[in-house]
């Protein structure tokens, strides 16, 4: 059931390579301004993944200027994590980190439970349609949370 949007959403998963970027580029492309969106990960030991950058691309979704960025990084440049109205977990590891960090405020975490496409297939087409299959569920979870795009 779709829900207002907040004013401030951060998006989280394990490198903030693949699944939080691609997040991150739908909800700005679905939702304008509406809400201030951010993405981080557990860690960002990874660049944005070329396959999430090509899938993405084929929406309209641009994510080959993406830096990818950990908790600790936000923090570090002042972003407050209990700023944010919602984090939305794609990762387990997201998940917990999240609600470490954000203990003390009064915000709401979800976890949405999204495949990690890396290292699901073999053969550029079939690794590319598993990377779609990622990209579509989180357009899915994110329409049925937010309600239908504004834009697109």
């Amino acid at each position: 059931m779709a829900a207002q949007i907040p004013h401030s959403v951060l998006f989280c998963c394990d490198h903030n390579a693949v699944r939080s970027p691609m997040a991150e580029g739908l909800m700005k492309k679905f939702y304008g301004h509406a809400a201030y969106v951010q993405s981080a990960g557990v860690r960002n030991d990874l660049e944005i993944d070329g396959f999430a950058v090509a899938v993405c691309a084929e929406l309209g979704v641009e994510l080959a200027r993406h830096r990818s960025r950990s908790f600790e990084e936000m923090q570090s440049w002042g972003d407050d994590l209990g700023s944010f109205d919602l984090i939305v977990a794609l990762s387990p590891a997201s998940q917990r980190q999240a609600m470490e960090l954000t203990r003390h405020a009064h915000l709401d975490i979800e976890y949405w439970q999204i495949m990690d496409p890396t290292g699901q297939a073999e053969g550029r087409e079939a690794v590319l349609q598993k990377y779609r299959e990622t990209r579509d569920q989180i357009r899915g979870r994110i329409i049925d949370r937010f309600g239908p795009p504004t834009q697109e």
